[in-house]
């Protein structure tokens, strides 16, 4: 087989995925908006919605610690507005960065936050207090076993 045979066997949703993926890499400024605008217009939703979800993970994970993230997010929250899932992740997103840059967060918002956020915060060495809450009333065994971790290293240094 040679590697134009392995593309042409390659589904058409997995083609747009990667399209799509390698659009949203490059795009900035203004275009960013309209471009996840119309990644999400593809005819296969789950896929579309799973590019968007890496793209924000990306974009958000760059623009955290900086004063650029909070307008970020506003703006991309009112795009993905009818995607329950990327609007929680952008939420999460938005907890960690308070948890990470010490802001006023809430110990309710993070014990029913999802395992994603929970690994996170539990894994961080930055967030200690969390880790503390994620200890005892993590989501899951493995969650409050890394927090524990966390907390146990933070306490040896």
């Amino acid at each position: 087989m040679t590697a134009e045979d392995g593309s042409q066997d390659t589904p058409d949703e997995h083609a747009r995925f990667a399209a799509h993926l390698q659009a949203l890499s490059q795009v900035s400024g203004d275009a960013e908006l309209a471009l996840v605008t119309e990644v999400l217009t593809d005819p296969d939703a789950v896929m579309a919605q799973s590019a968007v979800s890496r793209h924000l993970d990306q974009r958000a994970g760059t623009l955290l610690p900086g004063p650029d993230y909070l307008p970020w997010a506003r703006a991309m929250t009112g795009v993905v507005a009818s995607y329950p899932f990327l609007v929680q992740r952008l939420h999460e997103w938005s907890l960690f960065r308070a948890v990470t840059l010490r802001q006023s967060w809430s110990p309710d918002a993070l014990t029913g936050a999802s395992n994603w956020l929970q690994l996170k915060i539990a894994a961080d060495p930055g967030a200690a207090t969390a880790a503390l809450i994620l200890a005892e009333a993590g989501r899951t065994k493995r969650i409050r076993n890394a927090a524990r971790a966390t907390v146990a290293r933070k306490s040896r240094s």
